[in-house]
């Protein structure tokens, strides 16, 4: 639909999409992203949606959500500037004794025994606050009802099926042809709740959910490619919002301890390189791409076009900035995490996966809109274009 941007008229670029990466607490940043751009774009949509894990969460409101962009935006971070922990997962002492109970249970015992290990938390909270949020008990209509109204032209969920370790997209959109790869395939589905859950659900931390007869996981733990879906959809340019703070060269080389590494620092290490990581990569090799494919004639490119990325990234470290909110954790919670060494570290990369409270919420919604702001003309240039005699 044509747009007025200064003086010159302008239209929503075809093929438009976004990428929602994994990142636990940190997809609030992805939130003050979207409303960044819709203060200045309030009528601005992302015809395809993919997300993955926290970014799941976000695709899912976006690609449901009856009213206008902007209004999707508020409502994203007036869903995100509440959460509490008790809203994700339960953090009373009786819960997070009994599943550490039965985790240790279960590995004394061993697997086999038919003891059943779940998660080391009870993500039953966050089911029903997807629920309520999204007016369904399981079904999610409104996304069919904007596929139909033209609002929306696919979006995908992406999740691992642990029996193969194969990454499995559950797609849902018009005229959509499915891909198979060895590690990654697509699967036409109507989203549900649960597909969320299974998308979102964090490994060893989070249960695993069973759909369609089989358990699934956390999307980020295997995605080696997170643009692939977007690109499979149609997608001709994209916004990618990542979680993971742009450190400087002398940044990286400065340790953020100096004892034998704390498990926290340990696994701190281990959910960026699954989460966040791997959307560098995949962006340097699409860029290297694009910039081949510009080099060649049109007829030598054998069908490929290049692809427009802009890349977000936030501007402050949020596992840093994670450090600052720990003291105020429930107790319980809080002693669970600083046993893990979480005080050992400058830079608690998995506390801020985590760290589902209110004020750190609203810390992280408020970067990420600045961040959109400071960008606001690369993103105007991705998402519109002159239309011919403007």
């Amino acid at each position: 639909m044509p747009a007025e941007q200064g003086n010159n008229k302008v239209s929503v670029a075809p093929g438009l999409g976004i990428v929602l990466t994994g990142g636990g607490a940190r997809g609030a940043y992805q939130v003050g992203v979207l409303r960044g751009i819709a203060r200045h774009f309030p009528d601005l949509r992302f015809p395809i949606i993919t997300g993955t894990s926290a970014g799941a969460i976000n695709a899912i409101y976006l690609a449901a959500h009856p009213g206008s962009p902007a209004e999707a935006a508020e409502d994203l971070c007036r869903l995100w500037g509440k959460l509490e922990f008790s809203d994700v997962f339960r953090v009373d002492s009786w819960s997070l004794a009994r599943n550490t109970l039965r985790w240790a249970s279960g590995l004394g015992l061993g697997v086999g025994s038919g003891n059943k290990m779940l998660g080391l938390l009870d993500t039953e909270p966050l089911r029903g606050l997807l629920r309520r949020e999204l007016g369904t008990n399981n079904e999610i209509p409104n996304i069919e009802r904007n596929i139909a109204a033209g609002r929306l032209d696919a979006v995908a969920l992406m999740t691992v099926k642990y029996s193969t370790g194969q990454t499995l997209s559950w797609v849902q959109g018009r005229d959509i042809e499915t891909w198979e790869r060895p590690a990654r395939r697509s699967l036409k589905t109507e989203l549900t709740v649960e597909h969320v859950m299974a998308s979102a659900a964090l490994p060893l931390m989070f249960p695993a959910v069973q759909l369609d007869g089989e358990w699934f996981g956390d999307g980020g733990i295997r995605m080696a490619a997170p643009l692939s879906p977007a690109l499979h959809l149609g997608a001709k340019r994209i916004l990618a919002i990542s979680n993971q703070y742009p450190r400087s060269q002398k940044e990286a080389n400065q340790p953020t301890s100096n004892v034998y590494p704390p498990p926290a620092q340990i696994a701190g290490n281990l959910l960026n390189a699954i989460f966040l990581d791997v959307l560098d990569q995949d962006v340097e090799r699409l860029e290297r791409l694009n910039r081949l494919l510009r080099k060649l004639p049109p007829e030598e490119r054998e069908g490929m076009e290049p692809v427009d990325i802009l890349m977000m990234r936030p501007s402050e470290d949020l596992g840093r900035l994670s450090a600052q909110y720990e003291p105020r954790l429930p107790k319980s919670f809080r002693f669970l995490t600083r046993n893990l060494g979480t005080r050992k570290t400058d830079s608690p990369d998995s506390l801020s996966l985590l760290m589902f409270q209110g004020d750190y919420m609203k810390r992280l919604i408020e970067v990420g809109e600045r961040d959109a702001e400071s960008r606001i003309d690369e993103i105007r240039a991705l998402a519109y274009e002159p239309q011919p005699g403007a």
